[in-house]
């Protein structure tokens, strides 16, 4: 494909673009004011760019199609580099490092650094999070009382403790082609940003230290918010947050009193409400209207977990049956 293809959730938007000039504005538009060399001495670019903008996070696909150099500052965002193909090789201020499939490179804010060769080859998933939100949700990802330093590796093994991470912005960038109307629901888009974010927090940062036993206070304040409100956009942060604990701390305390985790709890309060908004429906509602009521990210897996809860699907009790 010669161009560029690039296309925002956050009023969607698609644009061809012919020449490098113009592809290098729209890849600083999705992420970040770059200098671009192009070190293959073709006429045009063959990039492919698709991107959604979630809020605090930015997840896209990119790949050049020739070989390339960037130098960027990375103005107020972390970018975190995943090689799909190819082969990565950057050089910044701790000194070279080379990201093949199975590794991701990442690029600290405000930190100058250079991708000194972006092969021809070389398709990468990018992510970008906004300085303020990666650092304010890693704090309360820990149950830091105060603002503290975020201290990230130059390189991840995806293979290891941030091969969940991984696998989540895999799956959400296969969707990146056609379920872009899920993220337009502010609930639903807040909620894929807090997981992409709290998964990624707990896969670089160490284990918390020894603690005290599991309170069952903390539990009650947060099955309680949950079942008040379970449209809300509820993340792990906002429940550790709220439970005065980190996102580990609370899922032990869950796993030891609940037997189940906060993620799976607040599942089934939200089938319960859909599922009553579908009996009183009466036709009067869709099935997409009640999955993006009550968080569902999408229409198809808010079937398939309702079908497991109730033996039957959405579509059915609408209808009466």
């Amino acid at each position: 494909m010669t161009g560029v293809s690039a296309t925002y959730a956050r009023g969607v938007s698609a644009t061809e673009i012919g020449d490098w000039d113009a592809a290098s504005r729209a890849v600083a538009d999705a992420y970040f004011p770059h200098e671009l060399t192009d070190l293959s001495g073709t006429d045009r670019p063959k990039l492919s760019l698709t991107t959604v903008d979630l809020g605090g996070v930015t997840l896209g696909r990119l790949h050049w199609g020739a070989d390339i150099a960037i130098a960027c500052d990375y103005p107020g965002a972390y970018e975190v580099n995943i090689p799909v193909t190819g082969r990565l090789e950057s050089r910044g201020s701790h000194g070279e490092t080379v990201s093949v499939p199975g590794q991701a490179t990442v690029f600290r804010a405000d930190t100058p650094s250079v991708i000194t060769h972006w092969g021809a080859t070389c398709s990468v998933l990018g992510v970008k999070f906004d300085r303020e939100h990666l650092e304010r949700e890693a704090d309360r990802i820990l149950g830091s009382p105060v603002r503290s330093k975020l201290e990230l590796p130059d390189q991840l093994d995806l293979t290891g403790p941030a091969s969940e991470w991984h696998g989540l912005v895999r799956a959400l960038s296969e969707q990146l082609d056609g379920a872009l109307e899920v993220v337009r629901n502010p609930v639903v888009g807040a909620q894929l940003a807090g997981a992409v974010t709290a998964a990624f927090v707990l896969a670089v940062a160490p284990q918390d230290g020894p603690a005290g036993p599991p309170r069952p206070g903390m539990i009650r304040r947060v099955l309680d918010s949950l079942h008040d409100d379970p449209g809300r956009a509820w993340t792990s942060a906002d429940m550790a947050e709220l439970a005065g604990t980190s996102v580990r701390r609370l899922q032990e305390a869950f796993a030891h009193f609940v037997g189940r985790s906060p993620s799976a709890c607040l599942l089934d309060i939200r089938l319960d409400r859909a599922h009553a908004d579908l009996v009183a429906g009466a036709g009067a509602v869709t099935v997409a209207d009640v999955a993006y009521r009550w968080g569902f990210s999408h229409p198809g897996r808010f079937a398939a977990a309702f079908k497991r809860r109730y033996g039957t699907t959405p579509a059915e009790v609408l209808r009466g049956r």
